[in-house]
């Protein structure tokens, strides 16, 4: 059984190492190559992304791929749509797995946008100190917001177009939330925005924010694809493996 897992998130690290361990099963996760120095997963690596629809499909036949798992960020709307098109044409069974969206609770001030672009409006309105941890590739986005001052975090450096009054933190998380704290009221964070990535490991901004009375802006992941089956854990999707093409047991 030949399994690609789309991945850079800690839930397809976690689905490629337990598809390691059964016998019989080869796994390929792949790596879109944003990060520098990423965390990897155990076994085969591809790096670098596949050049589109048509270089997927092409790979997936070439490697003679059995099923694909998308495990990748809810915001990579692309690499999703490259696979629900590949698959598409080559026959082979899709599943993503997408870890929950966050949810609102007691004392939580959010701001629910549909983009980036629609934060950049939003934010002159709630304050001028931001806290913007939507990854180095959004900057371009609040480049003209010259009113604002930005605390802008990444795991890489990011390039230009920038917001001229900007200050980068290059960080990986996990955090927490005694950290969050300080580093807020340290830059007297006036407003935070992120997106909905969902997960265990990201939260405690939120929960920070929360403790400051901070409003937050948070951007709304894509919609799934329609018709594709997903689920929401490792275990779910280790589960669904088994039931749609037999991974579970030894070839």
């Amino acid at each position: 059984m030949n399994i690609l897992v789309l991945g850079g998130t800690d839930e397809a690290r976690r689905l490629a190492a337990a598809l390691v361990a059964r016998p019989g099963t080869h796994v390929v996760s792949s790596l879109a190559g944003r990060v520098r120095d990423p965390k990897l997963p155990v076994g085969e690596v591809h790096e670098g992304g596949f050049g589109g629809p048509d270089g997927l499909a092409a790979w997936l036949a070439e490697r003679r791929v059995d099923v694909v798992v998308d495990a990748t960020h809810p915001f990579a709307a692309r690499m999703t749509a490259s696979a629900v098109e590949a698959t598409g044409r080559t026959g082979l069974p899709l599943l993503i797995l997408r870890r929950p969206g966050w949810r609102q609770g007691p004392g939580d001030d959010w701001r629910w946008v549909p983009s980036l672009a629609a934060a950049a409006e939003l934010l002159p309105s709630l304050g001028e100190r931001v806290f913007l941890t939507t990854g180095r590739r959004s900057l371009p986005v609040f480049a003209g917001l010259d009113g604002q001052w930005f605390l802008a975090r990444s795991v890489d450096p990011p390039e230009p177009p920038a917001p001229r009054r900007l200050e980068v933190l290059l960080s990986r998380g996990p955090f927490t939330v005694e950290g969050e704290l300080a580093l807020m009221r340290e830059h007297r964070v006036e407003v935070l925005v992120t997106k909905d990535s969902g997960g265990e490991m990201t939260t405690a901004k939120l929960v920070a924010a929360r403790e400051l009375g901070l409003p937050v802006v948070i951007v709304r992941r894509p919609a799934l694809r329609a018709g594709v089956p997903a689920v929401v854990t490792v275990e779910a999707a280790l589960a669904w493996l088994d039931s749609a093409t037999g991974a579970g047991t030894p070839g």
